[in-house]
């Protein structure tokens, strides 16, 4: 029975009003946490060194000599090396549309946070854009821009930006430069709004799809559930002069009072346009892709048995014959052909592919998932894994000098995002990172590591033997051929007394069991090996370790149901432009896109889901993957 308190609410657009709300108050408080410039050049006593310093500003808009000044006065008292420049009248929907993303009060701390920019002016230090092989062709030394040297577009300013983060990780920061002015707010170009759409890292067409389902809804709510669906369109049309208006802001759009009034249209239109320059520009995406499936089409005219070795009759890890098979799966990453089978020793519960890839099989799946076409997509994702990286730097607090390792080498780095983000818990430790990709040499570049070295961690054993304090192995030995291998190479590069933290998928999991397939940490075809916890610790006490700490709930990833969704979608609608199948028809295509809109909600049933699980499993200390620390204390035995 409803309480007599709640009779009557209308609770879609009760939650409507909670959601606008709460994005109201958050957009009000960051606007006034953007630090502003002074609208007057400092004092001579104050005087900024504007050598090594340039001002890059987008076509159209002009800064004076007060603003350049005022600018490198603000990042050289904070240590900022990278800086962009709000104007105090920018348009209210692109305001917003900012504040969405970033969060001034926290954003310089976080290390792998992305980039953002309003796309009008930055201030950017010479040797930042040294380092990220920028020499911009339109700015001069120390200043403006050099005359008849073209200018960028705003999504050029907003890419810049974005790419500039990280090379200056913790020294970027944002904004508003009173002097500077938006000029007169025009409405963007459909091709305009999907330009900077993409150069702040977002998809255009899902947005635009979703913010036209969302002033459907709010129409809906409005007509349908009298007062309470009123407030919430109301709330939604007022939300412009709410969150930017009144007293105490810097910034004051010059298009407020009619962002506000016309709001509604105005969403309409842009989303409207949005959608249909997205969709134009996908098709021009699609023929660009042409080259790169042709390059898939030759390849596979040999077939996919090439990229399995033969199946093999025994465990790798303990030699027992009792076999049997846990999984067989498509690949349900990114939809290539190809079938993979997972197998269970009876004896030790060691589960590993087989029959396994070949290097060149390897090569072939892995491509295009961490780079090329898909490398941004991993990027992003690992971008927002800041809270992991810390509690797995954290675990060796107890273990550790206060002061922290003076080295550390990252085994499977990828692009050295585990660094970066522990450098904020362990600033005064040299991190090196390993990696089989092009990556490990971006890491380098940006400073995420100090030395990077690309290859397979066996082959650097001598090069690299007893230099450093601290290994680490994070999600990494899964991936490799020869785990065993790779714990000898990890103890033949500690020094005595030094550190082996390794984290891995749990096998044992009881997700496992219950999404079958579709548990995400199987992770087919890329995952080769799977190992219990107890095998690891066994394997770890043979090489002359003593585990120090282990942990299962603080390591689990929350991301079972998500994936589960994920997978099955995948597998059920492979992405029709994916070059290494034949051209999709217009049947599949749609049958693509239905499969999406109809995963929408049951993606978020299952991020639910995963919350409640990932509570549940800090607790019981049962997730789907575990963490495990260990000191190298003797010489152990080597196969």
């Amino acid at each position: 029975m409803t309480p007599p308190a709640f009779h009557g609410v209308q609770w879609t657009s009760a939650l409507l009003l909670a959601a606008l709300g709460a994005g109201t108050v958050r957009a009000r408080r960051r606007v006034r946490a953007i630090p502003v410039l002074p609208a007057t050049p400092p004092g001579s006593a104050g005087l900024p060194r504007a050598a090594g310093w340039r001002l890059l500003t987008a076509r159209g808009v002009e800064a004076d000599a007060a603003t350049f000044l005022a600018a490198c006065a603000h990042a050289e008292r904070e240590g900022l090396r990278v800086l962009d420049l709000l104007p105090g009248d920018l348009a209210a929907e692109r305001l917003l549309g900012l504040l969405r993303l970033v969060d001034p009060a926290g954003y310089r701390e976080d290390r792998l946070g992305e980039g953002r920019g309003a796309g009008y002016a930055v201030l950017v230090a010479e040797e930042v854009l040294a380092r990220a092989g920028l020499e911009q062709d339109g700015a001069e030394p120390g200043g403006g821009p050099r005359p008849g040297g073209p200018r960028p577009e705003p999504a050029e300013l907003i890419s810049l930006v974005r790419r500039l983060k990280e090379y200056a990780a913790g020294a970027t920061g944002l904004a508003v430069a009173p002097g500077l002015s938006a000029g007169r707010p025009a409405e963007p170009t459909g091709q305009a709004r999907v330009a900077e759409m993409r150069a702040q890292g977002l998809p255009p067409g899902a947005l635009a799809a979703a913010q036209l389902g969302g002033l459907a809804l709010l129409a809906g709510v409005a007509a349908r559930q009298g007062r309470w669906g009123a407030a919430a369109a109301g709330l939604y049309w007022l939300q412009p002069y709410l969150a930017l208006g009144g007293p105490g802001s810097a910034l004051r759009p010059a298009d407020l009072a009619g962002a506000t009034a016309a709001r509604p249209v105005r969403s309409l239109r842009a989303a409207a346009v949005t959608a249909a320059a997205s969709a134009r520009t996908a098709d021009r995406a699609e023929g660009e892709d042409a080259a790169r499936a042709a390059a898939y089409r030759a390849e596979l005219a040999a077939g996919t048995d090439r990229f399995l070795e033969p199946r093999r009759q025994d465990c790798p890890w303990c030699g027992s014959t009792r076999l049997t098979v846990r999984l067989r799966v498509p690949d349900l990453l990114q939809g290539k052909p190809g079938r993979f089978t997972l197998e269970r020793c009876g004896d030790c519960g060691h589960v590993f592919q087989n029959p396994r890839l070949t290097p060149e099989g390897l090569d072939f799946y892995y491509r295009d998932f961490y780079d090329g076409r898909g490398g941004e997509g991993a990027g992003t994702v690992f971008g927002r894994l800041g809270a992991a990286y810390r509690a797995r730097a954290e675990m060796l607090r107890p273990h550790a000098r206060v002061s922290g390792p003076d080295s550390w080498l990252d085994v499977g780095t990828g692009h050295g995002h585990f660094c970066n983000a522990a450098r904020a818990v362990w600033p005064r430790t040299r991190f090196d990172g390993l990696d089989m990709g092009d990556g490990v040499r971006a890491a380098e570049r940006r400073g995420w590591v100090e030395a990077g070295f690309q290859g397979q961690f066996p082959e650097f054993a001598d090069k690299l033997a007893g230099r450093y304090e601290v290994v680490s192995m994070y999600h990494y030995l899964e991936h490799t051929r020869d785990p065993l291998a790779e714990l000898d190479t990890a103890a033949a590069v500690l020094a005595p007394g030094g550190l082996l933290a390794i984290e891995l998928p749990d096998p044992e999991s009881r997700m496992a069991r219950l999404l079958g397939p579709a548990w995400l940490p199987w992770f087919q075809p890329q995952h080769q090996h799977l190992i219990p916890a107890a095998n690891l610790r066994e394997a770890l006490a043979d090489r002359g370790f003593t585990v120090l700490a282990e942990e299962h709930g603080p390591a689990h990833q929350g991301n079972d149901f998500v994936g589960a969704v994920a997978l099955t979608a995948t597998r059920l609608a492979p992405d029709p432009r994916r070059p290494w199948a034949p051209p999709a028809t217009p049947r599949q295509r749609a049958a693509a896109q239905a499969v999406r809109a109809a995963a929408l909600p049951l993606f978020a049933g299952a991020a639910a889901l995963d919350a409640l699980r990932t509570v549940a499993a800090r607790r019981t200390d049962g997730g789907n993957a575990y963490r495990m620390l260990a000191r190298r204390t003797g010489a152990g035995e080597r196969r």
